[in-house]
Formats: C-alpha cells, structure tokens, sequence
C-alpha cells in the first residue's frame, strides 16, 4: 500500500477509536513509523486530510449504492436498493457519517479553507456517479430524474443524522431502524 493511503487509513482508525481530537500528524507518523514530515509531504494541512478521508468514504458511499441498484428493474426498485444500501453503509460506522457530513459543517469559519481544485473536482465526478446511476434508473425526465436522485440521497441522510443523534444522546428511537428505513422508502417510491 502507498505512504498516502496507509496516512488515510491510519488517520482513519484514529478518528474511529479517539474521535477528531485524536487525529493528529505526530499520532499518525507514529502510529506508522514514518516523520512527521512525511505524513506533511502528503497531507500539508489537517484541512487536506480530513478532504482526502471525506473523498475516499463517498466514493464509497457511492460504489455501494451503485452495486445495489445495479440489477433492478423499476424505478421503486431502484430508489429502495439505494435507500437500503446506503443507509446501511452509514449505520455501520455512524462515526465516519458524522465525520463525512456533520464535521465540516461544525468547525469555526475561520479555521476551515475552502475546498478547491482536485478534490473538489474528485467529490462531484464522484456524486454525479451517484446521482446519475439511480437518475438512469428512474422512469422520469433527465433533470427530474436528477432531482429525484439527489433528493433521495438527501432523505436518507437525514434519517441517518436522526439515527446518529439518538445515538449520541443514548435515547433510542421509538421505532426500529428497519421500519424507519421501511417507511423512508414507501414514502419515495409513492411518486414514482
């Protein structure tokens, strides 16, 4: 594996067992054996490499949701294989969801740079995979089907961020994920 992707997964691991505090150049060069100025040569700010993390979980958010819809045969088909996949995927680490979508949202304006140039470019090849595979899926017109898409995506992140929230206050929901996710899906197939 290259220097960059075993700093990615280190980083990683580190933000799954010590949260964003426990993410740091000096923890992760130790973690791997390397200087300090070699995790920097890759990743010159913290900003580079919370994107480059961000990047490579919603590409595979994406591949996931992709996989699922891949053999369906009807647009409510399609939306629940995507709902379901994807909820999934971000049930299995809430962490990372609330590192992929709620971080960067968190942290003080001044201390963020904006995201530009490579990965910006890497983050919306990557969402137009998405969006585009479940907007080819539906039975709708082109720019429709792409607002359906994305507002499908959107939907279920938000139930994911109820799902994270509960989980955070340790106050569970009063219904099962299942049926949640269930009632999700019969509310977006409804349309189409």
């Amino acid at each position: 594996m290259k220097t960059d992707k075993k700093i990615l997964q280190a980083a990683q691991e580190l933000l799954a067992t010590g949260g964003f505090g426990a993410v740091s150049f000096d923890t992760i060069a130790r973690s791997l054996g390397i200087s300090k100025q070699a995790v920097l040569y890759w990743y010159p700010s913290k900003q580079e490499l919370l994107a480059a993390m961000f990047v490579s979980w919603l590409a595979a958010e994406a591949d996931v949701a992709m996989a699922a819809i891949e053999d369906t045969s009807t647009s409510s088909a399609a939306i629940s294989a995507f709902v379901k996949a994807v909820a999934a995927f971000h049930l299995s680490d809430l962490d990372r969801f609330r590192m992929m979508y709620l971080a960067t949202q968190t942290l003080k304006a001044e201390i963020q740079t904006p995201l530009e140039g490579e990965v910006l470019d890497r983050i919306h090849t990557t969402t137009d995979r998405m969006y585009g595979s479940l907007a080819n899926c539906l039975e709708l017109d082109p720019l429709q089907a792409r607002q359906h898409a994305t507002s499908v995506h959107s939907a279920v992140l938000g139930l994911i961020l109820m799902f994270g929230l509960a989980d955070s206050i340790k106050d569970p929901l009063k219904h099962s994920e299942g049926a949640l996710i269930a009632a999700l899906v019969t509310r977006l197939t409804a349309s189409v």
